[in-house]
């Protein structure tokens, strides 16, 4: 019996895990959000995500984001469910970065003041699923603070200019602006 047990777990975790992942994504508790944004000569990058909210979707009430749900220093799906996707059909510099045109995958690692931010080469994964040797690299960027209370993570672009745009995460009461230039 035990050996039936053993065999069948693993394929009822999976059947399970891709059951919710095709099951209607604005019906999670955490709801899908797309960013994009669109250079002069046309070409985009965008940024496809799940949109966690501050209130605890068992209890209704306000959490503590980061450096409790979300904790420092620690690397972060940057978002919920499936790994956030960042797509760009131009070659961009994220902060000192350089990014070819791809699909890559963005995951943070938040910290009281400064976010680190990394692009992934590993794509259509969980977004727990984090594989450092899959990075095309890192960069460093300050945080700061909104004005007002963000209850749904949010990711959103400046509008561009000349050849320079902002991507900026907010969540609670965290602002990171992360500059991006068209090369």
């Amino acid at each position: 019996m035990r050996k039936v047990t053993i065999v069948v777990l693993p394929f009822l975790l999976l059947a399970a895990v891709l059951l919710y992942a095709q099951q209607d994504k604005s019906k999670r508790p955490s709801q899908p959000g797309t960013a994009s944004v669109t250079f002069a000569d046309g070409k985009k990058i965008t940024i496809d995500y799940s949109r966690p909210k501050i209130n605890d979707p068992k209890t209704g009430q306000p959490r503590k984001i980061f450096g409790n749900v979300v904790p420092y220093d620690k690397e972060w799906r940057t978002g919920a469910n499936e790994a956030t996707t960042f797509v760009t059909d131009t070659n961009v510099k994220v902060g000192d970065l350089s990014v070819p045109a791809g699909n890559y995958t963005l995951y943070t690692i938040p910290g009281e003041s400064e976010w680190t931010i990394i692009i992934n080469k590993q794509t259509g994964q969980w977004g727990t699923v984090y594989q450092q040797d899959q990075d095309l690299g890192r960069t460093k960027v300050a945080s700061g603070k909104t004005g007002d209370t963000v209850q749904q993570f949010t990711i959103s672009f400046d509008p561009v200019s000349g050849k320079s745009t902002k991507m900026n995460l907010e969540w609670e009461n965290t602002k990171v602006s992360v500059p991006i230039t068209q090369e």
